[in-house]
């Protein structure tokens, strides 16, 4: 399962209605424990596909090393990667699996539909290789604080 709180869920799927008709992308930082990966804080990168941003991202692998190290320095780890589908599903592409190689991280997808974001989807790299990978289908939990839920109950 995918445990995040309601604040970082919807920047994430903002961020997907901030650069459509391109594709956004970040990653997840947290802790990964026995019923899943944790968010604790979203960052959001630069989408360095030039050639069709629209329906393909890429982190720059210095900006990759930076949000690592940015973690560490937190006591978090990437538990996973974000990115949107401008007007297409919140389904994973071929492409997407071939370019997915962090094992036990979720991978995010946002359908953004003429600018808005829609269906959100979260989907687990499992196996133990690149020859034995698969995404698997993951829940999502949004878990909404304290304070907004007593909010609502005195609406």
């Amino acid at each position: 399962m995918l445990h995040i709180d309601y604040a970082n869920y919807e920047s994430l799927r903002a961020h997907g209605e901030e650069t459509y008709p391109h594709e956004c992308c970040g990653v997840l930082l947290g802790k990964s424990n026995a019923d899943g990966n944790h968010v604790q804080q979203i960052v959001r990168a630069g989408n360095t596909r030039t050639d069709s941003a629209h329906n393909r991202y890429n982190i720059a692998p210095q900006e990759l090393v930076k949000i690592q190290r940015q973690a560490r320095g937190l006591g978090l780890d990437i538990v996973g990667f974000y990115h949107s589908h401008p007007d297409h599903p919140a389904q994973w592409s071929p492409t997407d699996f071939a370019e997915a190689h962090w094992i036990g991280c979720s991978y995010v997808i946002t359908a953004v539909e003429e600018g808005k974001a829609a269906i959100t989807n979260s989907f687990l790299l499992s196996g133990t290789s690149e020859e034995d990978k698969k995404f698997e289908d993951q829940p999502i939990e949004i878990e909404v604080a304290e304070q907004v839920s007593q909010q609502k109950g005195q609406a």
